[in-house]
């Protein structure tokens, strides 16, 4: 029995190993224990569980996380905000008067905070998000050697959450562009960036889903495609690099769901189709040049069939229902109709909502694309010229004026019901006023109904989205029935 014991010690400890081990040898005759050095090999006999190792077959992440950590950025933020100082009164304090009735005199204070970026040129271009910059005072970049420099915003775009700052520097190490498109699921990806303030972070995880719509993004014409990972990523994080096994960049990290504010599993990160568009936008132009495809569709799930499959004669999932096609946007001189079914872009399969908004995100006004429609049974490829959101193939310039953003606010159609109530032929109203807008400059309160800008007629959001003039004037109406006219004095 002893000797079973120490042989089945034997194997374990052979086992566990892996290399020189110790082996036991009893001699019957006097009893004492011998220890024998010597190489163990593993053999098919030690246990079929026991897989070889080659190290050419498993992922190797110090190439990229010792590179790409040399181009990300900690971004410091400070903004002024406006306070009112409360004084302090005791004869106000005897009558029972809160301190500061009436209010007091403005003064400013500083609020800090913080992200992360990423060097994409050795000028000193770098990326970030939108959320990270915005309504920013001053920037001050920390780069990973340890010099700080101070950065000024070149442009952002808030429907991405993407925004391109630049620091006066040069020879910067920077991070090559990769490709979302190529990343596969279950493939390893890094998180660099600054998570609670400790620069240079580094989290590995893989790539969980990608096309994911979450609804985040707290801009009226959002541009969800997100990459979904399980590395983990935390407050300070956004901003900074999503890094595949290359050393390459194929998304900016931007945000977690969580309960907590902190990471419990999932972040989520724009990907590089859609980074890399926006920033050659903003460096080149000032401004992103936004593709429009003159559509309001809707992905066909199983939901979708539930409720509408049967009526509409759609029985397969996938790709999206052409809902209505805008007139005289880029759909409709096409000749895309309300009732097709889009199932591809460019031969991209239409897995899912965001799938199109990525593919059409990638391309600026007057591009082609070519989209695989289903119609009455057949599909057919159309070739369609994207558009600009007057409805024109023409690029724009910073000196054209995005209405919605410099509004202020968020914004829905009149329903017909309101419509009719008011005896309008149709406006947008006015949701949620924006601290910093024209509409909160003018004191436009919410439920106030747009039918004219410039005195033309805002009938629809659409309307309203095509505009790039300068805004003037504001007319329209509030639920109550007061007419109301706002004038923009310079």
């Amino acid at each position: 029995m002893k000797k079973a014991f120490l042989f089945l010690g034997v194997v374990a400890v052979a086992a566990a190993a892996g290399g020189t081990a110790a082996w036991l040898t009893a001699r019957a005759s006097s009893h004492e224990i011998e220890y024998v050095e010597r190489e163990v090999v593993r053999t098919p006999g030690l246990g079929t569980q026991f897989t070889s190792y080659e190290a050419d077959k498993y992922p190797d992440l110090t190439y990229a996380a010792e590179n790409a950590v040399k181009a990300v950025v900690n971004i410091e933020v400070v903004q002024e905000v406006e306070m009112r100082r409360r004084s302090y009164d005791p004869f106000l304090e005897f009558f029972g008067i809160p301190q500061g009735y009436g209010g007091g005199l403005p003064f400013k204070q500083e609020r800090r905070g913080g992200g992360s970026g990423v060097v994409i040129s050795e000028d000193g271009y770098i990326v970030t998000n939108n959320h990270v910059v915005d309504q920013a005072t001053k920037l001050r970049v920390k780069l990973n050697d340890g010099r700080k420099f101070d950065a000024k915003v070149i442009g952002t775009d808030p429907a991405t959450d993407v925004a391109l700052i630049k620091i006066e520097a040069e020879k910067l190490p920077t991070l090559p562009f990769g490709s979302s498109d190529a990343l596969r699921l279950g493939e390893w990806v890094l998180a660099i960036g600054s998570p609670f303030d400790l620069q240079s972070t580094i989290t590995a995880g893989i790539v969980s889903a990608k096309a994911r719509q979450l609804g985040a993004i707290p801009d009226q014409f959002s541009i969800e495609s997100f990459i979904q990972t399980d590395a983990a990523v935390n407050p300070g994080n956004s901003g900074g690099a999503l890094v595949n096994t290359h050393g390459e960049l194929v998304g900016i990290n931007t945000l977690i769901k969580s309960q907590t504010g902190s990471y419990i599993g999932y972040s989520f990160a724009i990907p590089e189709s859609i980074v890399r568009k926006v920033v050659m936008d903003l460096r080149e132009y000032g401004v992103v040049q936004r593709a429009m495809l003159g559509i309001q569709y809707r992905f066909i799930d199983q939901s979708f069939l539930d409720a509408e499959g049967e009526e509409l004669g759609i029985d397969e999932l996938g790709g999206v229902y052409v809902a209505s096609v805008q007139e005289g946007g880029a759909a409709s001189e096409a000749g895309v109709r309300k009732g097709d079914v889009i199932l591809a872009v460019d031969g991209v399969k239409l897995d899912g909502a965001s799938t199109l908004q990525e593919q059409i995100a990638k391309h600026r006004p007057n591009d082609r694309v070519k989209l695989s429609v289903k119609r009455g049974g057949s599909v057919k490829q159309i070739d369609v010229t994207l558009r600009n959101k007057a409805g024109k193939t023409d690029l724009i310039t910073k000196e054209d004026v995005d209405v919605v953003e410099v509004l202020g606010g968020k914004f829905a159609d009149a329903g017909t019901k309101l419509c009719r109530e008011l005896d309008i032929e149709g406006g947008v109203q006015v949701v949620r006023v924006k601290s910093g807008g024209i509409l909160a400059r003018a004191r436009v309160r919410e439920g106030f109904v747009i039918t004219h800008i410039n005195d033309r007629p805002v009938r629809s959001l659409q309307d309203m989205q095509r505009m790039t003039e300068k805004v003037r004037s504001i007319d329209g109406i509030y639920p109550n029935g007061r007419s109301a006219s706002y004038m923009l004095v310079e």
